[in-house]
């Protein structure tokens, strides 16, 4: 059976493939039982499009490949805690379950900032788990703008 920490290392990949084409490096892997529905990494520089997180590019792909939009049972392996768009969207696509690595201070959904998760009055619940290989997903990110600012 693969585990969480192996796929948070597919997400992991996608998120280094998305920062050598200069992306902010987040990476995203769908999957339902034991199979991969859906992967993302981040683009909305390339694609010229502010919501191509890599949450949402996951969503799009599994909801296309299964011609429906609610992704029941599913689970989300994400390297960034969810931003309130991105968290917003797994709500509304029913995904079960969410486990991300680092967290984020200065956008994240999960309880960062706000927890979208956690708003009693939305129809659907997720579970969330932070911090699965975080210092390895943070140490990804830290580089990254750490080469770009210098």
């Amino acid at each position: 059976m693969i585990s969480d920490i192996d796929y948070m290392h597919m997400a992991l990949r996608l998120a280094r493939a998305a920062a050598s084409r200069g992306e902010v490096p987040v990476g995203a892997i769908l999957v339902r039982g034991d199979r991969v529905i859906g992967e993302g990494a981040n683009c909305p520089i390339h694609t010229h499009d502010p919501t191509a997180h890599a949450e949402i590019v996951a969503l799009r792909a599994a909801a296309a490949q299964l011609g429906d939009y609610r992704l029941n049972e599913a689970t989300l392996y994400v390297t960034l805690e969810p931003c309130i768009m991105c968290a917003s969207a797994l709500v509304h696509a029913r995904v079960r379950r969410v486990v991300f690595g680092a967290w984020d201070p200065k956008a994240g959904g999960a309880g960062s900032i706000v927890d979208i998760f956690a708003i009693p009055e939305l129809n659907h619940r997720v579970d969330v788990f932070g911090g699965v290989l975080a210092e390895e997903c943070g140490t990804l990110l830290t580089e990254f703008f750490r080469a770009r600012r210098s």
